[in-house]
C-alpha cells in the first residue's frame, strides 16, 4: 500500500482551520449559539425578506479585492468556534493579534515619518529639518531612480532622473550633507533602498563612526528587501543569488555590530502598489519574511539572534476593515510560525513590528484635495491595525513629489488621529468585532493557502523564477482595472462624480540644475579623494564578492570611507554576479 504523502506545515495549518470551524461553542456556550442561530434564520426569513421586497440591495458583488465574500451582517455565529487564548489573546502576549505591546499607544505613539527626499542633498536636509521642527518623530529618506539602481549622477542612464523621485546619492559625501545636523543617536532613520542597500547602510555607519557614535546606539531601517523587487518594483541590479549573498553578509554584520538596526524591512508596500490584493500583499510579504529567516539560519545564526531585527513595511488602502484584519492576521501568523516552525524562544522574535504607508496607488490626480480624506481614512485604519510607524502620503503625490505645504498637511493628519480622535486611548478597540475577527481568520487562512502553493513550487525564489507571484499580482491588477472601467468599483472623481479641472494645484518642480550640481560635486570628489585608496578598496571588495565564505560588508565599508562612489561599488558586483532578466509571465 502506498504511503500517504505527509502534509507540509502550511497544509497542516489549513487543515486546522477546517477543524476549528467545525467546532461550536468554544467562545460562547452551545445553548446560546443555537439560540442565535434560530434567531438569525427567523430574521433572514421575515425581517430581511420583507425589507428587500421594498428596498432591494444595490446591484453589486459584495466582496473585497482579495475575493472574500462579505456577509450582510456578522454575528457570534461567525466566531463562536474561536479559542480566544490561541487566536486573540491579550496585547503584548502570544499570539500578539491584538498588538505587540501591552499598552500600545497609551505609553508611546507610533513613530511619525514623512517620506522625504528630492533634488540635491541640501534640498533634502532642509526638508528633514523642517519636518522634525513640525513634530515628525522619525526620518524616512527617499532616493531617486539612479541611486535605486546604483548609477552615479553623471551616468548616461541617470539623465533626466537625478533628484526627481527622491534625493540623489552618488557617494558618502552626499549622505554626509543629507544628515548634516541630524542627531543620529536620537532619531531613527528609515531608508527606502533595496538593491544598493548594503552600500547605503555602510554610508550611514561611516557617518556615525565619524561622529563617535557607537553603532549600538543608532536606530533605523534599511529596506533591503530584494525579493519583492523581482515580484513588484523591478529595481534589482544582480540575479537574486548575488543580492541574497550580500543580504546574508549584512545580516551577519548587523547582528554582530548594530543590535538596534533593522537591516531588512520586508516590504509588502510595493507588492500592493503593483496591483496585488491585501491578501496577496500579506501572503507574499510573509513568504519573503520566512525566506529571510531561512537565509539567516543557513548563514549559521540562531533564529533568536537575528529575527528580532526583522521588520515589515505594509501598504494601507481604502478598504478600511480589510486592512485592519490584514495587520492583525500578519501578527498572528508571524508569531505562530516563528514559534512552531522555527522554534523561536525569545518573544521578541515573534513580534511582527511594522511600518505602514498609506496607499500611493489610491491617490488620484483628479480632484487631488480628495486625497487628504483618503489618506486620513487609511491612516486611521493603520493605527487601528496597530502599526509601529506611519507615513501619510501628501495630497499632491499623484502629480509630483510633495510640496512643503502638502507634506505638512499629511503630517498634521497623523497628529490629529493621534491627539484628537481618541483611537490611541484604547488597545485594539476593534478586537471582538464579529466582522473584524472573522475577516482576520479569512486573511490568515488565505495566506496559508498561498504559502502552501509557494512551498509546493520549491520556495519563494523558485516561485519568482517561474513567474507565479508576478502572474498572481498581474491578474489581480487586471481584475481591479476591469472593475473600474465597468463601474463595479467606484473611485470618486475618477469614474464617478467627475468635474472638469484645469491645473488644480501647484506642484513641486525639480530643476535640471540639481543634476548639474550633483555632477560637479562628483567631479570635485574624484579629483580630491585618494585614487589609490579607492582602487585598493574596490579590489578588496571584488575579492570578497568572489569568495562566498567572506563577509563583503567590511571591504564595502572600507570602499565607502575611501569615497568610492555608489556606481563604482555597484559596478564591481555587476562584474562578479552579472545581471538578471525576469521571466515572461504572459
Amino acid at each position: 500500500m502506498a504511503r500517504k504523502r505527509r502534509e507540509s506545515y502550511w497544509e497542516e495549518k489549513l487543515e486546522q482551520f477546517s477543524i476549528d470551524r467545525r467546532k461550536q461553542g468554544t467562545l460562547y456556550n452551545i445553548k446560546a449559539v443555537r439560540s442565535i442561530s434560530t434567531q438569525f434564520r427567523r430574521w433572514e426569513n421575515s425581517v430581511v425578506k420583507q425589507w428587500l421586497n421594498k428596498r432591494p440591495e444595490r446591484k453589486r458583488k459584495f466582496e473585497n479585492l482579495s475575493g472574500i465574500a462579505l456577509k450582510r451582517i456578522y454575528t457570534p455565529l461567525d466566531v463562536s468556534h474561536h479559542d480566544y487564548s490561541r487566536k486573540s489573546g491579550l496585547a503584548g502576549s502570544y499570539p500578539y493579534a491584538r498588538g505587540i505591546y501591552p499598552t500600545m499607544y497609551r505609553s508611546r505613539l507610533w513613530t511619525m515619518r514623512m517620506f522625504s527626499g528630492y533634488g540635491t542633498p541640501e534640498d533634502t536636509n532642509a526638508r528633514l529639518k523642517y519636518l522634525l521642527k513640525e513634530g515628525e518623530t522619525g526620518l524616512s529618506i527617499a532616493f531617486d531612480m539612479p541611486t535605486l539602481y546604483g548609477f552615479n549622477a553623471d551616468h548616461g542612464r541617470a539623465e533626466g532622473e537625478v533628484g526627481k523621485c527622491g534625493v540623489n546619492v552618488s557617494s558618502l559625501k552626499d549622505m554626509e550633507i543629507i544628515l548634516e545636523g541630524i542627531p543620529l543617536d536620537e532619531v531613527s532613520t528609515s531608508m527606502t533602498i533595496n538593491a544598493p542597500a548594503a552600500a547605503l547602510t555602510c554610508m550611514y555607519v561611516a557617518i556615525a563612526q565619524s561622529r563617535g557614535i557607537p553603532l549600538q546606539r543608532i536606530r533605523g531601517t534599511a529596506q533591503t528587501d530584494i525579493l519583492k523587487e523581482y515580484a513588484a518594483q523591478k529595481e534589482w541590479v544582480y540575479p537574486p543569488e548575488g543580492h541574497l549573498r550580500i543580504i546574508r553578509d549584512l545580516m551577519l554584520y548587523s547582528t554582530k555590530h548594530m543590535p538596534n538596526w533593522n537591516y531588512i524591512s520586508v516590504s509588502g508596500y510595493h507588492i500592493r502598489e503593483a496591483g496585488s490584493s491585501a491578501l496577496q500583499e500579506l501572503a507574499f510579504t510573509l513568504a519573503d519574511g520566512f525566506a529571510y529567516v531561512d537565509l539567516g539560519i543557513e548563514a549559521g545564526l540562531k533564529v533568536d539572534e537575528f529575527a528580532p531585527r526583522l521588520s515589515f513595511f505594509f501598504n494601507c488602502g481604502m478598504d478600511f476593515f480589510e486592512e485592519i484584519a490584514k495587520f492583525r492576521a500578519a501578527r498572528r501568523i508571524w508569531a505562530t510560525v516563528l514559534k512552531e516552525k522555527y522554534n523561536a524562544r525569545d518573544p521578541r522574535s515573534m513580534l511582527l513590528r511594522f511600518h505602514t504607508q498609506t496607499s500611493g496607488v489610491s491617490l488620484t490626480w483628479q480632484q487631488p484635495l480628495n486625497n487628504i480624506v483618503r489618506t486620513a481614512v487609511e491612516a486611521l485604519a493603520a493605527v487601528l491595525g496597530g502599526t509601529q510607524s506611519l507615513h501619510t502620503n501628501a495630497y499632491d503625490e499623484a502629480w509630483a513629489l510633495p510640496t512643503e505645504k502638502a507634506a505638512l498637511i499629511a503630517l498634521r493628519t497623523q497628529q490629529m488621529v493621534a491627539e484628537e480622535s481618541g483611537v490611541a486611548d484604547v488597545v485594539d478597540p476593534l478586537g471582538g468585532s464579529y466582522y473584524v475577527e472573522c475577516l482576520t481568520d479569512e486573511m490568515e487562512q488565505g495566506t496559508y493557502a498561498y504559502l502552501a502553493a509557494i512551498e509546493e513550487m520549491g520556495g519563494v525564489l523558485a516561485a519568482l523564477k517561474k513567474g507565479y507571484i508576478q502572474r498572481e499580482i498581474s491578474n489581480t491588477a487586471y481584475k481591479y482595472q476591469h472593475q473600474l472601467e465597468t463601474g463595479d468599483r467606484v473611485i470618486v472623481g475618477v469614474n464617478s462624480y467627475k468635474i472638469d479641472e484645469l491645473s488644480p494645484i501647484e506642484t513641486l518642480k525639480i530643476d535640471e540644475a540639481a543634476r548639474l550640481r550633483q555632477i560637479k560635486r562628483l567631479g570635485d570628489l574624484k579629483e580630491t579623494r585618494d585614487a589609490r585608496d579607492v582602487r585598493e578598496a574596490l579590489k578588496e571588495l571584488r575579492k570578497s564578492f568572489e569568495d562566498p565564505s567572506s563577509n563583503c560588508i567590511y571591504p564595502m565599508l572600507k570602499a565607502v570611507k575611501a569615497y568610492a562612489t555608489l556606481g563604482e561599488i555597484v559596478e564591481v558586483g555587476r562584474q562578479v554576479f552579472g545581471e538578471w532578466k525576469e521571466p515572461s509571465i504572459l
